[in-house]
């Protein structure tokens, strides 16, 4: 295509080249003024090398680092691209995006790596290999063991991802791929591809990532799917046609490489039967449809597109919207005084609108003239705004288009229920979405619709006057939490946690010995080799303690004085401590028994090291298990086994240790896990 020489040519980086616009290149329009600002997109990338780049270089350079290395990689990005959002923000008014829709996507993006980067840290080990659940005993003496572990795929993650969020529908895929250890090639929908490209080149320079980490294409993604196999993994978020095309892949379908797709969605917001005009729910849902319809100019995957209200209050839901819309500035988005900015582009503009169409044949508009906007600002006229479009279903129940057509811009319809489980009706005819809301004060009513509908949403938003004052919005998906949906939203799931990162690992069940798992996992498995020398574990700093170090103390005679004495320093009487008849009545104990607290304790009192030394503080007690009575006149004896190792700064770390405890008979009474802090 020609060229305009004023026009900036978002480049693609491929194999650790940037590589300009070619064949194929296509010129991209601002959404505010309609006239071409930069050109993208070349066919003729070498999609194999890209592949290779990735498994040979990007993917074993990560797989060396450990988890918390590369969390401290996600972090140190985070903050890079935070040092440097600015850029990113002048350039997203271009897509129509206010300063507020910056915040979603730009610092939005910045704080799930941040999250990710957290979670990493404190939720995976410093090591190769993630354990999924407890070790599982196999046999009946212990010596065939089983642990699930997950280590990650030696593939690339390619991320295909749509135009309304160009920094966080990029980082929210990457933060999880990176720690996970998998290298991304990143496809963004060329009409905001040029948000992404500064972001990419911001991540660069940075110089925190090795060589093949991150790969960028602006523009088709040629025949690089046909290269992907059962290491690879395609991450795709845009429209279920699209979808639909791309899982059709037969290289795709022959090596079942994963395909996870966030898709069409419509999503709903109901409110509850409880909230009546005046109510602090009222008010809030009223806020949440306005906000969902107008911040980044309603393109929001989550944004809500069907509002389910009591009969009752219908026309008072229709009014205060239709206020509020009304009251909403459309402009360009540079100007601290605009609400709504600019769809992303014309074609967007005039897909929305041929959508209401078909909306309209079940629905009567109320606000929002598709022929006319009013638009605040100069060179603006020819840009892509539209105003808000509020419609009403007078008969849901029969309508054709509502549950299946989604306007992917400032729409949405009301429409009437009669009781809970009409509404429950309602929600799931939209055959599955990214998130439904309610707002009542009601807890019953948020039971029954959990119950009636969470198998058709990926995530139920309930809101208000106890939680409104840190309630995150219908609209917002956190990292913490899963972010995806059963059937139309295309039954994939993103974010969630170190759940996001096990979508770029392999789940494998490993059995053996104990000192075989102990030695894959690098963590003490019961059953392994223990190490005892002179030296009390608790006098080792954090680097010189080896996992499998171990002390043997005890034994401790029990008396019923010890029983008695701490039951009246404590205040603990329960009768199977002080009543040897009701004890003894009790199928689970054969008299007076010791207080487990009171078996703790004199545990810690045969394994601690009283002097001062590497052990700082004691910070936790997990699965705490009694296993069997202790009667006065028993001895116990303890076994203390360093079990893992967490660094946790520069001058500490985490020791997580084994500890069992025996009776004279050699049959485990109580186990549990100790968690100290050790100096370094």
């Amino acid at each position: 295509m020609p060229r305009d020489n004023s026009i900036n040519e978002i480049q693609s980086f491929a194999a650790g080249q940037w590589v300009p616009p070619g064949e194929g290149a296509r010129s991209v329009a601002s959404a505010i003024t309609g006239e071409p600002i930069c050109v993208a997109g070349n066919d003729a990338l070498d999609t194999v090398a890209m592949h290779s780049w990735a498994r040979e270089k990007g993917g074993p350079a990560l797989r060396e680092m450990t988890f918390h290395d590369r969390a401290r990689m996600i972090k140190a990005l985070a903050l890079y691209l935070r040092d440097h959002r600015q850029l990113l923000y002048d350039l997203s008014f271009d897509t129509g995006a206010t300063q507020k829709d910056h915040l979603i996507d730009v610092d939005g993006g910045i704080g799930t790596m941040l999250v990710f980067a957290s979670k990493g840290r404190r939720e995976m080990p410093d090591g190769h290999v993630y354990l999924d659940g407890a070790t599982e005993q196999l046999s009946r003496s212990g010596d065939f063991m089983g642990q699930h572990i997950a280590v990650p795929l030696q593939g690339v993650a390619v991320q295909i991802n749509a135009f309304n969020f160009p920094v966080w529908g990029m980082l929210e895929k990457l933060a999880p791929a990176l720690l996970a250890g998998v290298p991304s090639i990143v496809k963004p929908a060329t009409a905001t591809c040029y948000v992404t490209e500064a972001c990419v080149r911001l991540m660069l320079q940075s110089g925190l990532l090795p060589d093949g980490a991150l790969q960028l294409i602006t523009g088709g993604t040629g025949d690089l799917l046909d290269h992907l196999d059962c290491q690879d993994v395609v991450c795709f978020t845009g429209s279920s046609e699209t979808a639909m095309k791309l899982r059709s892949n037969r290289r795709l379908m022959e090596n079942s490489t994963r395909f996870m797709a966030e898709q069409d969605s419509l999503n709903a917001s109901v409110l509850g039967n409880d909230a009546a005009p005046g109510t602090p729910e009222f008010d809030l849902f009223v806020r949440e449809v306005h906000r969902e319809m107008t911040v980044k100019a309603g393109q929001k995957c989550t944004a809500i597109r069907r509002i389910m209200v009591p009969d009752a209050h219908v026309d008072a839901v229709l009014h205060v919207v239709s206020e509020k819309l009304a009251a909403t500035t459309v402009g360009d988005p540079r100007l601290e005084t605009t609400g709504m900015g600019a769809l992303v582009s014309d074609a967007q503009r005039r897909d929305v609108l041929a959508k209401t169409e078909r909306i309209a044949q079940d629905a009567e508009r109320v606000f929002g003239d598709p022929d006319t906007v009013t638009v605040q600002g100069e060179n603006a006229a020819n840009g892509s705004f539209l105003q808000p479009m509020l419609f009403c279903a007078p008969d849901p129940d029969s309508a054709q288009h509502l549950h299946d057509t989604e306007a992917f811009g400032p729409v949405a319809t009301v429409m009437g229920y009669r009781d809970v489980p009409h509404a429950i009706r309602l929600l799931n005819r939209g055959k599955g979405s990214l998130v439904a809301s309610v707002f009542t004060n009601c807890t019953d009513t948020a039971r029954e619709i959990t119950l009636g509908s969470a198998a058709f949403h990926g995530r139920l938003y309930f809101n208000n006057r106890t939680s409104q004052a840190e309630a995150t919005g219908h609209g917002a998906p956190l990292p913490h939490m899963v972010h995806g949906g059963p059937g139309r939203a295309g039954g994939g799931e993103e974010l969630g946690g170190i759940r996001g990162v096990l979508h770029y690992m392999q789940r494998t069940a490993v059995q053996g010995s104990p000192d075989i798992l102990s030695s894959i996992t690098k963590q003490w498995c019961p059953g392994a080799a223990t190490r005892t020398d002179a030296a009390h574990p608790f006098t080792k700093p954090f680097g010189d303690l080896s996992i499998g170090d171990t002390l043997h103390a005890g034994p401790r005679t029990v008396t019923l004085d010890d029983i008695e004495t701490f039951a009246h320093f404590t205040g603990d009487r329960f009768y199977a401590h002080m009543d040897e008849t009701a004890a003894a009545a009790n199928p689970f104990f054969p008299g007076r028994v010791a207080h487990g607290y009171l078996l703790l304790s004199f545990a810690a009192g045969m394994f601690v090291e009283p002097d001062p030394g590497p052990v700082l503080a004691n910070t936790g007690l997990d699965s705490l298990r009694f296993m069997a009575p202790v009667s006065p006149g028993d001895t116990i004896s303890v076994q203390l086994t360093a079990k893992a190792k967490t660094p946790r700064n520069e001058e500490y770390g985490e020791v997580r240790w084994h500890v069992r405890l025996t009776n004279q008979e050699a049959a485990t009474v109580a186990e549990y896990e100790l968690l100290t802090m050790n100096a370094l």
